[in-house]
């Protein structure tokens, strides 16, 4: 839908942006032999490989395939299996569609921006068509192609062999970015184009499915706090013998220092019974103890 592409979009941008800060403050290529490829390959990859790691955290669908379990008393068929595959391939193919947008996007973009490929790749250019050094060991010759990327290490009479290096390998960097945002582009309009031929629904019974989908959890989101919240309001009432925004309070309750020392500490889910789970230490005082003990009664005059 539209706030998918947003989403996306916004995603996109934040990337662009936070990997041209990250290209002016940080980067600085080591122009040393073995140590070029390394810190190329890091600067492209460990940032790519973050992102894509935030873009499954941050989607609640991965934690929803993760902790949905099934029923025990579900019976289990072979019918039931393979529709249980397809949903499970169908939403990890979601899910990894909108998590490859920010490494995708800083891949594209280093490349298409060629300072990490330069580095990484430049002590292995063949350079015998650029008279660079040609009565030099092989070895010497890498140390030489490595101090490329760092003008300021070229010997002068190898400015020149230096310069078509770097143009070269600029332009292999920038097609491969150019390549790689094709490939995606024209993956994704397959992508959708098949998704499309199989759905089993018409063009406008699709929209209001996803409009229908986007409401149910807008509604089931406020219901959940609401709730929530409504649950929350009996354990805190059974503790402190009123509701915070109350009025007219009549009385509040002094609760004792063995309830306080219950509901204090690290607080875990805790299983009950076969169906229910103590969310909290309050909650789990609430259900077990009597709201007996000390009550103050409270003067509304100032």
């Amino acid at each position: 839908g539209k706030e998918v592409i947003i989403a996306n979009a916004i995603i996109a941008i934040l990337t662009i942006g936070g990997q041209q800060l990250f290209s002016f403050f940080t980067f600085s290529c080591p122009c040393h032999v073995g140590q070029n490829l390394i810190y190329g390959l890091a600067f492209l990859g460990v940032p790519a490989l973050i992102l894509l790691i935030v873009g499954y955290a941050l989607n609640n669908q991965t934690w929803r395939l993760v902790m949905g379990k099934r029923p025990h008393f579900e019976r289990v068929t072979s019918s039931n299996r393979l529709l249980k595959c397809k949903l499970v391939c169908f939403v990890l193919c979601s899910i990894t569609g909108r998590a490859l947008v920010a490494p995708v996007t800083w891949l594209a973009v280093t490349l298409i921006n060629g300072s990490y490929y330069i580095c990484a790749v430049s002590e292995y250019v063949p350079v015998y068509y650029y008279e660079a050094a040609p009565n030099v060991t092989a070895s010497e010759r890498s140390r030489i192609l490595a101090t490329f990327p760092c003008s300021q290490l070229v010997p002068p009479e190898l400015t020149r062999a230096r310069d078509e290096v770097i143009l070269l390998l600029r332009y292999q960097s920038q097609v491969a970015g150019w390549l790689l945002i094709a490939v995606v582009v024209i993956t994704v309009f397959l992508s959708y184009c098949l998704a499309s031929c199989f759905s089993p629904l018409s063009f406008l019974h699709f929209r209001y499915w996803s409009s229908y989908v986007h409401n149910e959890q807008e509604l089931f989101d406020e219901a959940t706090e609401q709730h929530s919240r409504l649950y929350a309001m009996q354990h805190v009432r059974k503790f402190f013998g009123f509701v915070p925004g109350s009025e007219n309070v009549k009385e509040i309750r002094i609760p004792s220092l063995r309830e306080w020392q219950a509901i204090s500490g690290l607080a875990i889910l805790k299983r009950v019974d076969e169906e229910h789970y103590d969310y909290s230490l309050l909650h789990d005082w609430a259900l077990k103890e009597r709201a007996s003990g000390k009550y103050l009664s409270i003067d509304e005059d100032p």
